[in-house]
């Protein structure tokens, strides 16, 4: 016995209660796939809103605490080596900002060599202004040395093993390619 719906009975057409389960069931996987792509849309939005917004902040924050510094060093009337040391880490952080701006990767040596500068400031303030001498220079000098392998390993692993673009740079090559 197969059913039918009263309304299409009434009309005089026949289909099976199966038909129409089916029909719905397509209409719903529809609605649910354009939700999803809506959801998907909307998302990456606002990651990529948030992202141009903290990198924005980030930049301003890194040249106005830069500019705070030089203005410092001007009223001084000099720059220590540990100002200028500052001055670097200021221009790795922009630098840090700016290539992820532009290709969304953090480069990690980056944010090594700004340690391997902090860690030079502390070594000079340790040597220069409080005259240590002993363990204190050594934990500093081992990890500038650990921190500097650390940098030789990565270089090592990009250049043997190279990753490969993520899927949305993939895409925008696409698209570029595609509009010329």
């Amino acid at each position: 016995m197969r059913l039918v719906s009263q309304e299409m009975a009434d009309s005089g057409e026949y289909f099976p209660m199966s038909d129409v389960v089916t029909k719905i069931t397509r209409a719903a996987t529809g609605v649910h796939r354009d939700m999803e792509a809506l959801a998907d849309a909307l998302g990456t939005f606002l990651v990529d809103a948030f992202h141009h917004l903290a990198l924005f902040a980030i930049g301003g924050t890194t040249v106005w605490s830069a500019a705070a510094a030089f203005a410092g060093m001007v009223g001084r009337g000099e720059a220590n080596l540990s100002d200028i040391l500052l001055l670097f880490i200021y221009l790795e952080i922009g630098a840090m900002v700016g290539i992820y701006f532009k290709t969304t990767r953090l480069p990690v040596r980056y944010l090594i060599y700004i340690a391997i500068t902090a860690l030079g400031r502390v070594l000079i303030e340790l040597v220069s202004a409080e005259h240590r001498t002993g363990t204190d220079i050594l934990v500093v000098a081992g990890a500038i040395l650990m921190l500097s392998f650390a940098v030789l390993v990565l270089r090592f692993g990009s250049y043997q093993y190279p990753s490969e673009k993520p899927v949305s740079d993939v895409k925008s090559d696409q698209a570029r390619e595609a509009h010329a």
